[in-house]
């Protein structure tokens, strides 16, 4: 199975960010783990730079690409981009949000709103995104990691499109090792066993990997094998 990323050149942002941020794609073509999205029949395959985007679910298990697929549907259109997290903000935060996209609307700006694991919000919460989705003050990223027909009011679900994400498999996250080592420019000192042992750990989050390789990168390589 191919990867989440293929093996293009992607944009490097500050060194100081992590690494999982630093390698994340750009472009569709580089998320070709979750190819079925964007093939013939694929739930995004008509989704087109400069196009309307409709609001979305982003449905799947930790650091599959979520917020990656997210920020780059951002990168690819004309909409102004905005985060939320129902872990982090409230009610409060999200109307300053709502006001402010309302102001950009006045000057034909739409904004793109992404909501970090969505169902934390409980119902009633979850019914404050209906209007401004329904007169286009916003359109709605959520993600989540619950399945959403159980976990989200259906009346919000009735304005957005479902999209499943697959969880990365072990060649995905074996590429992603090789990934980390070709950005470092050093492979990580772990024999096969230690390799094996860390792709079992991360069981398909690459976002997982891509820290605990940041973490081993820094580490003496005395001390490597007994962190595993």
């Amino acid at each position: 199975m191919p990867s989440l990323f293929e093996e293009h050149d992607l944009p490097v942002s500050s060194t100081s960010s992590p690494l999982a941020d630093r390698l994340r794609p750009a472009d569709y073509a580089d998320m070709v783990g979750q190819t079925h999205l964007f093939g013939d029949g694929g739930a995004l395959a008509t989704l087109e730079e400069g196009a309307h985007l409709p609001s979305l679910i982003l449905w799947g298990p930790p650091g599959c690409g979520k917020t990656t697929l997210a920020r780059i549907i951002a990168q690819k259109s004309d909409y102004h981009f905005e985060t939320a997290s129902a872990v982090i903000n409230g009610i409060k935060d999200l109307r300053e949000i709502f006001d402010a996209s309302k102001k950009r609307r006045l000057k034909s700006i739409k904004t793109l709103l992404m909501v970090d694991e969505i169902h934390r919000f409980n119902r009633a919460q979850q019914d404050i995104f209906l209007p401004y989705i329904e007169d286009g003050t916003i359109t709605l990223i959520g993600a989540t990691t619950e399945n959403p027909s159980f976990e989200l009011n259906p009346a919000l679900l009735s304005r957005c499109k479902i999209v499943v994400l697959n969880r990365l498999e072990e060649d995905a996250l074996k590429h992603l090792l090789e990934r980390a080592e070709k950005h470092e420019k050093k492979k990580l000192p772990l024999d096969e066993n230690a390799r094996e042992t860390l792709l079992n750990m991360a069981d398909g989050d690459g976002r997982f990997l891509l820290n605990a390789c940041e973490e081993l990168f820094a580490l003496k390589g005395e001390t490597l094998h007994k962190s595993l």
